[in-house]
C-alpha cells in the first residue's frame, strides 16, 4: 500500500507531502490545477516513461520519494530479493532528476537502476485511466487478463516450457537437415576425394622426408663422375700404381745409397697407407651415390602427388591426413544421417505431442474462466447500469506459440440485438469506462497489495450513474487501496479520504499544491463541484446529502 508521497521541485510543485490512506482515496481540482502533475511524479519515481522536462523552472534538481507498506506475502518482496536488496515491511523509493536531465534512483537508500524500479512498480501501483490501453483497448492483452482471471501460472508456464522443447527439437532436426542437406550436395567430391587421399595415404612428415631424398640423389648424379675420376686417379692406373713403381725403384736402389734413401721410402710407405685409406673412403662415397633412377622418379612422383593435393585443397601437406579425417567424418555423418534424421524426428513428434496436451488443458481452463468471466461482468455491469449490455470473451483456434493455441478476445453488445464487437469501436467512452472498472472489479478480487490509480475513469458519465461507478470503486477499495482522480461529485462524496489539488499564482510564479479536506471543506469542494464557481446554499445542501449517502 502507498503510504506517502514527498515531491520537491517537480515541474509545477514547489514542495508537497502527502500520506495516503487505506480504502478510497479520491482527488478532485479544477481543470488545470495540477492533478495529472501529481500523477507525472508518482510515475517518476516509480520508474514509468513519462515526460522529458519534470524539473521545476529555475531549480537544480528535482526530487520524488515514496514509501509503501509491504505485507508478508507481498510480491515486491521477491523483487527485492532477486535484486540483492533487504527485505522488510517499509519500502522507500527515492527518484532525483537533474536539470540536465540525469536520473539518479534509490530503493531503502541504496542506489539502483531504473529496471528495477519498474519491476517493483509492477507489484505496487496499476494505473488506469478512460482510454486504457494495456488490457481492454488491445486485444494482445485480454490473454494476459483471462489468464490472470483464470490463475493458471503453472499450467501456462508448462505449457511455455513445451514450447521451448519443442522449438527446440524442431531446431535440432532443422539444423541436422542442412547440413546433410549441405553434405549431400558436395557426397561426389567427398567421395573422390577421400577415395584420392586414402590411396595416397600421406603421412605427417613425409613431405619433408621425400623432398631431402630427392635431393640427395639429385646431388648424386651431379658429382658421381667426378667421384669416379677421382677413383680411376687414385687406382693402380693412377696415383696408387705409380707410387708403387717409385717404391719399387728406390727399393732396388737403396743397398748402394749409404741410407739416403731410407728416410723416402718410409714417407712413401706411410703415403701409401694414406692413399689406400683416400681411396677406401672414396668407393665407400661412390657406392652410397649409388642409386636406381627409377627410384628418384618413384620418390619424385609421390612428392609432387603430395604437393598437389595439398595445393588442391589448400592446407598444407602435413595436413593432408588429418584433412582426410576430417572429410571421411562427414562421410560418416552423411551414412548415419538418416538414422539421426529419423531420431531427432521421433524427438520432435514427442515433444509435439507434449505441447499439444499442455495447450489443450490451457485451452480447457480458458474456456471454463471465459465462462466465469462473462458471469462477473454480467453480475457488475448491472450495478454500472449497463445490464442491457453483453460482455462476452471469445476464446477461438491460433497458430500454436509460447503461450499456447488460443486468440482471447473482449467483444461487446451495448444494445439487445446489436451485433457484438471489439470494445474499442462498440463502447462510448462513458461506456468503456464502465466495463473496464467492471473488469477491473473482476479481475483483483484477489489481489493483496496493490494500489490501484483510476485518472478520471468516469469521464463522460453522471448522475446515477456516475453514483454506481463510485460505489463500485467503493466496494473495489474494501479489499485494497485504491485512489481516483475525479471530476464527478457522486464518485468524489464516496471516498474516505479526499484532497483538493489547487493552483496558485504569486507574481510569475505557479504552483500547485494538494490539500486534504475535512469533512466542512468535503462539503464545500463538492458543492463546486455541482455547481461550478458560485457555490450556493442549494449546493452546499445537495453535497451534504450526497456524503451522508
Amino acid at each position: 500500500m502507498l503510504r506517502g508521497l514527498d515531491i520537491r521541485d517537480m515541474l509545477l510543485i514547489d514542495r508537497l507531502e502527502l500520506m495516503f490512506q487505506p480504502g478510497l482515496n479520491v482527488l478532485t481540482g479544477e481543470t488545470g490545477a495540477g492533478k495529472s502533475i501529481l500523477l507525472d511524479s508518482l510515475g517518476f519515481v516509480l520508474g514509468w516513461r513519462g515526460r522529458a522536462e519534470l524539473v521545476r523552472q529555475g531549480a537544480s534538481q528535482g526530487e520524488v520519494t515514496a514509501w509503501f507498506d509491504l505485507s508478508p506475502q507481498h510480491p515486491a518482496r521477491a523483487v527485492l530479493e532477486e535484486a540483492g536488496f533487504p527485505v522488510a515491511d517499509e519500502l522507500i523509493l527515492r527518484r532525483i532528476n537533474t536539470a540536465e536531465g540525469r536520473k539518479t534512483a534509490f530503493v531503502n537508500d541504496r542506489r539502483t537502476s531504473g529496471e528495477v524500479l519498474r519491476a517493483l512498480s509492477d507489484t505496487l501501483v496499476e494505473l488506469h485511466g478512460q482510454h486504457d490501453d494495456r488490457g481492454l483497448l488491445n486485444p494482445r492483452g485480454h490473454m494476459a487478463l483471462l489468464d490472470q482471471f483464470a490463475g493458471v501460472d503453472l499450467p501456462l508456464a508448462a505449457t511455455r516450457a513445451a514450447w521451448r522443447s519443442w522449438s527446440a527439437a524442431r531446431k535440432a532436426l532443422e539444423q541436422a537437415q542442412k547440413e546433410i542437406t549441405a553434405i549431400r550436395a558436395e557426397e561426389d567430391f567427398l567421395r573422390h576425394a577421400v577415395d584420392e587421399l586414402d590411396q595416397l595415404s600421406p603421412e605427417p612428415g613425409e613431405e619433408a622426408t621425400l623432398d631431402a631424398e630427392r635431393r640427395r640423389m639429385q646431388g648424386a648424379e651431379r658429382i658421381r663422375d667426378s667421384v669416379l675420376s677421382a677413383v680411376r686417379a687414385l687406382g693402380a692406373d693412377g696415383a696408387e700404381g705409380q707410387m708403387a713403381d717409385a717404391m719399387r725403384w728406390l727399393d732396388s736402389a737403396a743397398g748402394q745409397s749409404d741410407g739416403l734413401l731410407d728416410g723416402p721410402l718410409e714417407s712413401l710407405g706411410r703415403a701409401m697407407n694414406e692413399l689406400a685409406e683416400a681411396e677406401q673412403g672414396v668407393l665407400a662415397c661412390l657406392d652410397a651415390l649409388d642409386f636406381d633412377p627409377r627410384t628418384l622418379e618413384a620418390t619424385e612422383e609421390r612428392l609432387f602427388a603430395i604437393r598437389g593435393l595439398a595445393r588442391k585443397h589448400g592446407v598444407l601437406p602435413d595436413d593432408l591426413s588429418g584433412f582426410a579425417d576430417g572429410l571421411r567424418g562427414r562421410l560418416n555423418a552423411l551414412d548415419a544421417g538418416e538414422a539421426d534424421l529419423s531420431r531427432l524426428s521421433g524427438e520432435v513428434a514427442a515433444a509435439e505431442t507434449e505441447y499439444t496436451a499442455a495447450a489443450e488443458r490451457l485451452t480447457a481452463l480458458r474456456q471454463e474462466a471465459a465462462e466465469r468471466l462473462d458471469a462477473a461482468m454480467s453480475a457488475e455491469l448491472a450495478p454500472l447500469k449497463m445490464e442491457r449490455a453483453v460482455f462476452a470473451t471469445r476464446v477461438a483456434p491460433a497458430e500454436p506459440g509460447p503461450d499456447g493455441s488460443d486468440s482471447v478476445d473482449f467483444t461487446v453488445a451495448t444494445n439487445p440485438g446489436a451485433p457484438a464487437g471489439p470494445l474499442g469501436k462498440i463502447a462510448s467512452g462513458g461506456e468503456l469506462s464502465r466495463f473496464l472498472l467492471a473488469l477491473k472489479v473482476c479481475l483483483t478480487r484477489s489481489d493483496t497489495g496493490l494500489t490501484l490509480i483510476f485518472d478520471e475513469i468516469d469521464r463522460g458519465v453522471g448522475g446515477a450513474t456516475a453514483d454506481a461507478v463510485g460505489r463500485r470503486l467503493s466496494s473495489l477499495a474494501e479489499g485494497q487501496q485504491v485512489l481516483v482522480v475525479t471530476h464527478s461529485p457522486q464518485v468524489a462524496a464516496l471516498g474516505q479520504h479526499h484532497w483538493r489539488v489547487e493552483k496558485s499564482v504569486s507574481g510569475d510564479v505557479t504552483t500547485s499544491n494538494v490539500v486534504p479536506l475535512n469533512a466542512a471543506q468535503r462539503v464545500d469542494e463538492i458543492a463546486r463541484m455541482l455547481s461550478g464557481d458560485t457555490v450556493t446554499d442549494e449546493a452546499r445542501g445537495a453535497a451534504a446529502k450526497l456524503l451522508t449517502g
